[in-house]
């Protein structure tokens, strides 16, 4: 079978218009209809009409090039070991083992990344955990332009992260404002990656894993990535399905956060990224991925009107409640240290049946 990934202009929630407004209001209610029929379907989907302009995606592309583009021995200066920050080296994480899927060479997954994200200083007057929020290694002696695009970049997916949490809270028919005290100091991070094989003819011997098969952890994750191959979801039936992103489009998918705050009435997605391979060549393939992660101390427990789970029956009491930061750091454990998680069992036992 095939799947689709929808695609839902997302502008009527962007709009300047009096809320209030009928016209409006149809708008919005038919994006909240989409959104929650994807969100169900398949966890997956791309948005337009977002709003974010033209040259602040260029400016992200340019600050990856800057950056990935520097010496090995240069990048690893930014390297943050156990934290969820700095530069990661090919090989250094297996994406697999945040659900306790053992790659065959454990830390296989052959891309390089660079993380930054939400710092305490930029919440004054509240006591947050380092661990949480730790300060960002910003390479500014290599790579001049790379923070201020990044930055730029990184206010963008905030917005629309918002948004979309806006026509969420509109489509699980919540009060308005449900999320706001669960996100209002949100831990957010942004993964940039680069597949790191060279461009060009090269043999493809044994297993090459991109990005082992995971879950994201947190609620809701913005995608931009270069329009080539690699990305893969995996349907309910265990069959792993091409995805690719539509011209100005941007790919979201729903985090572990989110599918347990429905009991997976909502899906929290499997999916993966082969190596970008076209024709038997390695390709360039880049991306961005904005983690909309919410507070360290939220607490992730059943919503109102999803205790009877995705069909009335599975799992009816729902996940034992967890705090977000618990529910991150056990899977960064697993990703950065290969220490599988004790509560990703769902997760997992969908990517061993995949075929």
């Amino acid at each position: 079978m095939s799947i689709t990934i929808p695609v839902i202009d997302i502008s009527p929630y962007l709009s300047s218009s009096d809320a209030h407004d009928p016209t409006v209001q149809d708008a919005r209610a038919e994006v909240a209809r989409q959104l929650d029929a994807a969100c169900a379907g398949v966890g997956f989907l791309q948005i337009v009409g977002h709003g974010i302009p033209s040259d602040v995606r260029d400016g992200l592309a340019d600050a990856l090039d800057e950056f990935f583009a520097q010496p090995l021995d240069t990048k690893k200066s930014y390297t943050r070991p156990g934290e969820n920050r700095g530069y990661s080296p090919p090989k250094s994480e297996s994406l697999s083992m945040s659900l306790g899927v053992a790659a065959a060479n454990q830390m296989n997954d052959f891309y390089e990344a660079i993380t930054v994200g939400s710092e305490r200083s930029w919440f004054p007057g509240l006591d947050l955990p380092e661990t949480s929020y730790p300060d960002n290694s910003w390479p500014t002696r290599i790579a001049p332009s790379f923070r201020p695009n990044v930055e730029a970049w990184f206010s963008e997916a905030g917005r629309v992260s918002r948004v979309l949490l806006t026509a969420f809270t509109d489509a699980l028919a919540l009060p308005s404002g449900y999320f706001d005290g669960m996100v209002d100091h949100s831990i957010d991070a942004l993964k940039m990656n680069h597949y790191t094989l060279p461009e060009g003819d090269i043999e493809l011997a044994g297993e090459l894993t991109g990005m082992g098969a995971h879950t994201d952890f947190g609620i809701l994750t913005v995608l931009w990535a270069d329009r080539v191959p690699g990305l893969q979801v995996l349907d309910r039936e265990g069959t792993w399905h091409a995805v690719e992103p539509a011209e100005d489009a941007l790919i979201v998918n729903l985090g572990d956060a989110m599918a347990r705050w429905t009991n997976d009435r909502w899906m929290s997605t499997v999916h993966r990224v082969d190596p970008p391979v076209v024709d038997g060549k390695i390709i360039r393939r880049r991306s961005a991925a904005f983690f909309f992660d919410g507070n360290h101390d939220a607490v992730i427990e059943t919503l109102p009107g999803c205790v009877g789970g995705a069909d009335g029956a599975d799992g009816a009491g729902g996940y034992p409640p967890i705090t977000v930061a618990d529910n991150i750091n056990a899977k960064l454990a697993g990703m950065k240290s290969g220490l599988a998680p004790t509560d990703a069992g769902r997760e997992a036992a969908r990517v061993t049946a995949a075929g």
